[in-house]
């Protein structure tokens, strides 16, 4: 089932794109509830969750540390596309290699830690999934690159966090190493939710739509996981 939710997630937005063309107004408004959704999870249930699974509180604060910092190195290379704002100009029709292959180690790594943590987890890589896969087809689409180069993005980003979940499942080093691995995954959410929370909001300017948004995701986790 989780495989399903996972491929299903990117296709939703990209479908949106295709057949609904959401403006940008309504973009950061799905940003604003996945990131708020994003970070609600990694608080009330991954946080306590890894701590609750090991004494040694140093080293999960470390590989929590470690997951921002290599989030944060991934984003030099996807320019953004992780927390949905693709700083990047299209370059004649080469293919986006580095953006390709930061994303899909990001993909993939995020489905690692599915089968230990449970729906918590999966729910909110599947609401995150949905918002960055809207801006992603949007910038595939406008750019120059041919329709099979962006069929074949969609297809692999699609397909990596599956692999991840299925890779955490049957190998045995993933399994030792969940805990260390579901907070490294904190930090990494930690990151992208916190910059897409900051990043939506204009001129730090109060904004009703968005904080709605942003409550609905809180409110939607507190009550629903």
């Amino acid at each position: 089932m989780s495989y399903i939710l996972l491929i299903t997630s990117v296709f939703i937005g990209s479908l949106l794109v295709f057949i609904l063309k959401p403006s940008h107004k309504v973009v950061r408004l799905l940003l604003a509830f996945s990131g708020a959704y994003l970070l609600s999870v990694t608080i009330l249930h991954l946080l306590p969750e890894v701590y609750s699974t090991s004494t040694e509180y140093k080293k999960i604060g470390i590989f929590i540390l470690v997951g921002i910092i290599i989030q944060s190195v991934l984003e030099s290379f996807s320019k953004g596309a992780e927390h949905g704002h693709i700083h990047i100009h299209s370059n004649g029709k080469k293919f986006p290699t580095l953006l390709f292959i930061s994303l899909s180690i990001h993909a993939f790594s995020e489905g690692l830690p599915i089968h230990n943590t449970g729906d918590n987890l999966l729910w909110a890589i599947v609401v995150h999934k949905i918002p960055i896969a809207v801006v992603l087809t949007t910038f595939l689409i406008n750019t120059k690159y041919s329709k099979l180069h962006t069929f074949i993005f969609l297809i692999v980003f699609a397909l990596m966090s599956p692999l991840g979940v299925l890779l955490g499942d049957k190998i045995h080093f993933f399994s030792t190493y969940a805990t260390e691995i579901t907070a490294f995954i904190i930090g990494v959410f930690l990151h992208i939710s916190t910059i897409i929370l900051f990043e939506s909001t204009e001129n730090h300017k109060f904004n009703l739509q968005k904080f709605i948004a942003i409550l609905l995701g809180v409110m939607l986790t507190i009550f629903t996981l």
